[in-house]
């Protein structure tokens, strides 16, 4: 009974926010590449890429996509290395994988378009009830929650939802509390909600509260303890793993390789890897085994990156050989390839940014 009770209060609470919500947005919302032409790939593209990236550094990935990419069947039809280019920086790459499957199963069963059908949207790879919704609503204006990391916030805070928000249960709850109330504009009050905890209800505790039009109606606000929701679960601590970083390279080329087709970036390319921390004299050695000779190896930048759930600290090395035929005949994992090539053919991991840029080489787009 007392179950029943709160969540009784909580949607005579949350409907109270969906007028000042909506007359925000109408002169708040921002001018976004994705809402100009709202088309159901446009946003499907937009929301996968949008996913744990902020929206000031997606903009020029998502123009480039767009260009390269205009419609479904050039998504279907790419290669998986000209794909993963265009994703190069944005990490998740399984995101453009899965992206590139449901194209080609929209090919095959919908004739080309994206179906219009909720249920039909879940099916897809890549596509859960956010992304689903977030389609349906915007692009064919219909009724669906959208319910991400900016609404779980936005709603905890509001209402002092006190479930872990990391729950299946706990976005099933604030999805039907959101269908009760959902207007008849849709698409402008999901977007209101995403675009309020983009920009003004941030996380870590610092919310704009000043310039909220929720203000009065937020439990969280009013109670001072905006840093205490969402509730969510401690993550794990991350693996940490040592890892040494090798540029090798003759005078026009340099040797790459592509990762396992399973696992951490799979089926990316990158610099050679040895693992753990390892000094000059047994690169050295290492690098003899395959026949190389007159090595001149430098010592180069530590660097760091954190994946979800491991952290990699590299160390690196420069290595200038005369040839690398050697290598080439010892080993066929390994490509040989110029600057111009990795530039524009292979996906190369952001891990390796620091190491890239001794080739001059730019992974991804700058922000």
């Amino acid at each position: 009974m007392k179950e029943e009770h709160v969540i009784h209060e909580y949607r005579e609470q949350t409907v109270k926010i969906v007028a000042p919500l909506l007359e925000w947005f109408s002169k708040q919302a921002r001018i976004l590449p994705w809402r100009e032409n709202p088309t159901a790939y446009r946003v499907w593209i937009s929301e996968i890429m949008l996913q744990q990236t902020r929206v000031e550094a997606v903009k020029p990935y998502y123009e480039r996509f767009m260009n390269h990419l205009p419609n479904i069947q050039e998504l279907a039809d790419v290669s998986e290395d000209e794909l993963l280019k265009l994703w190069e920086g944005l990490g998740y790459y399984n995101r453009a994988r899965n992206l590139q499957r449901a194209a080609r199963f929209v090919m095959e069963e919908y004739e080309g378009k994206l179906p219009e059908e909720y249920d039909q949207l879940l099916k897809l790879p890549g596509i859960g009830s956010y992304t689903a919704g977030a389609i349906f609503s915007i692009a064919y204006n219909k009724k669906a929650a959208a319910v991400d990391g900016n609404v779980l916030r936005v709603i905890s805070r509001v209402l002092l939802y006190n479930k872990d928000v990391l729950t299946q249960l706990a976005k099933k709850e604030i999805e039907e509390l959101l269908m009760d109330i959902m207007p008849e504009d849709s698409a402008a009050f999901n977007q209101s909600l995403m675009e309020l905890g983009a920009l003004v209800c941030v996380p870590n505790g610092q919310p704009k509260c000043e310039i909220c039009p929720l203000e009065d109606l937020c439990r969280a606000h009013k109670n001072n303890c905006t840093g205490d929701y969402p509730k969510k679960t401690a993550k794990k601590a991350r693996v940490i793993e040592n890892k040494t970083v090798l540029v090798i390279k003759d005078a026009e080329r340099t040797a790459i390789r592509k990762r396992p087709a399973k696992g951490l970036l799979a089926g990316l390319y990158e610099f050679p890897v040895m693992e753990g921390h390892v000094s000059e004299e047994e690169v050295v050695s290492y690098l003899k085994s395959y026949g190389l000779e007159s090595i001149r190896i430098k010592k180069l930048e530590n660097s760091k990156h954190i994946f979800s759930h491991r952290e990699w600290n590299m160390i690196g090395y420069e290595i200038k050989v005369d040839e690398l035929a050697p290598l080439e005949k010892a080993d066929p994992q390994f490509l040989f390839t110029t600057v111009e090539d990795m530039s524009s053919r292979y996906p190369i991991p952001a891990a390796f940014l620091a190491y890239s840029r001794y080739l001059n080489v730019q992974l991804g787009i700058k922000s």
